[in-house]
């Protein structure tokens, strides 16, 4: 978990919550209602993009079917915050709950809450995949502080994947009662930011995506055995 006290998310998946705070980072400003967002800015986080993957067309999704920052963001936070503790895909060991409320046009994978984890989990074929190396909701402060230090790795079958690094985006998002996530329910809105991977969809069969993330001594590292359905011939 992050260090600081407020409500700042870290890791591929994490919002810290500290119950009864109700502070930010940063001048007891909330991370629900920032008063210093940022615009949204992307960099690379290469200075030149990896070898494509025989797995997938290009090592990020086209333009066509990518996630704004704003849209990924906040979905995916959305997404991670949708569930109680023992069906929370962030807080899942072994990936049971990876399918856990999936939207029906991308499929979102999780870090961990600190830590690192071995998960299987079946992708619905022809569906997009995004997911964080590591990422931290908190305010414009917060996050400029957060990806000083942030770096992170992904590889999908032995290949790596460059990842996008958006330094600071305001977004929103909404969260169900008892997620372990944000501590909290409702709407939530923030500066969000981190290393993000968009792919395309994934050949039909068996596939392994190595993640790795680190801001500061948070550390985050996922195993994933996936499996593409083949296309359904109904």
């Amino acid at each position: 978990m992050s260090s600081r006290t407020g409500w700042i998310g870290v890791a591929a998946a994490a919002v810290v919550a500290v119950a009864g705070c109700g502070g930010g980072g940063r001048g007891g400003s909330r991370a629900a209602e920032s008063d210093r967002p940022s615009e949204p800015q992307r960099t690379s986080a290469a200075p030149s993009p990896s070898a494509p993957s025989p797995s997938a067309s290009s090592p990020s999704a086209p333009a066509a079917i990518r996630l704004s920052p704003a849209d990924l963001q906040g979905r995916w936070w959305t997404w991670a915050a949708s569930e109680e503790t023992s069906t929370n895909p962030v807080a899942d060991e072994d990936g049971r709950s990876c399918h856990r409320n999936q939207p029906d046009d991308v499929w979102f994978l999780a870090g961990t809450f600190g830590g690192q984890v071995e998960r299987t989990c079946t992708v619905p074929s022809g569906r997009p995949v995004a997911f964080p190396l590591i990422n931290l909701v908190g305010d414009a402060a917060d996050c400029a502080d957060f990806m000083e230090t942030a770096s992170g790795t992904a590889s999908l079958d032995g290949r790596d994947i460059s990842p996008d690094r958006y330094l600071g985006t305001t977004i929103t998002g909404t969260a169900a009662p008892g997620n372990p996530v944000t501590d909290s329910s409702g709407r939530f809105s923030g500066t969000g930011c981190g290393l993000w991977v968009q792919l395309p969809p994934l050949k039909a069969g068996k596939h392994t995506l190595k993640i790795r993330g680190r801001s500061a001594d948070f550390t985050v590292a996922v195993d994933y055995a996936l499996t593409v359905a083949a296309p359904s011939t109904v």
